[in-house]
């Protein structure tokens, strides 16, 4: 287990009352949820993490069924899943800031639907994360259901989300170009992988740990300081 300490439990929530008292988090590994602050069952409004909760996985899902391959061009798809990017290829949208749209019309064109019922159907249902859906024109979840998805990322579960795709996205893959970036996901320091810019998510498979962070307010210097602390913190001893 990678249970945080009691020390560190208390410096994150000093740093969420003095930053952001209003922000909501959650700490925890493959095995669940291991530090919270703030309600972890009530929806938020998590629209800017859409691409790696929704349109991540269920591309990975095409992959890991042989329906997508990242470095075919999108022509290959047909007319309405290519658009304008026929020369284009998926690994080259997902390395890419601005290539979500292209990526949704791919994956809508290959699943035969919208989004929101690709991902309802093939991540948040096995995941039991019913508290996730789009409403209102945004996505919005709840913190025990970024737990349950990100958890899963971390265990040794092969679905919905196959060990492979998230091996595959969890590394460099623009070679020596800058900004370095995954497969929707972006390196910091230490081993640790983030989405999101707002309501922000990270995943370490090397401290076998994930966070969560839902501001209230804009996050500004909170959202580093949250993810030291949680991503430099020891772990807490366990019982033999």
């Amino acid at each position: 287990m990678t249970v945080l300490d009691d020390q560190t439990q208390q410096r994150i929530h000093e740093l969420v009352r003095a930053g952001d008292p209003g922000a909501r988090w959650a700490v925890g590994g493959p095995d669940g949820t291991h530090a919270v602050g703030g309600d972890g069952g009530t929806p938020s409004d998590v629209g800017r993490l859409a691409a790696v909760l929704a349109l991540w996985p269920v591309i990975g899902s095409l992959v890991t069924a042989g329906e997508l391959t990242l470095h075919t061009p999108l022509a290959a798809y047909g007319p309405a899943a290519a658009g304008t990017s026929g020369k284009t290829t998926a690994h080259q949208l997902l390395t890419h800031p601005d290539g979500v749209p292209a990526l949704t019309r791919l994956a809508e064109h290959l699943c035969g639907g919208p989004l929101a019922e690709c991902a309802t159907a093939r991540v948040w249902q096995p995941l039991r994360m019913s508290r996730t859906r789009f409403a209102g024109g945004s996505l919005h979840a709840s913190l025990g259901d970024l737990g349950r998805f990100l958890g899963h990322l971390l265990s040794t579960a092969d679905h919905p989300v196959s060990r492979s795709w998230t091996a595959e996205s969890l590394r460099i893959r623009t070679g020596e170009l800058t900004p370095a970036r995954g497969l929707l996901w972006h390196p910091v320091a230490g081993g640790v992988w983030a989405h999101g810019d707002g309501p922000s998510v990270w995943v370490s498979p090397r401290h076998h740990r994930w966070a969560a962070l839902l501001p209230a307010h804009g996050t500004g210097p909170l959202r580093t300081a949250f993810r030291d602390a949680v991503f430099t913190a020891p772990t807490a001893p366990t019982a033999k």
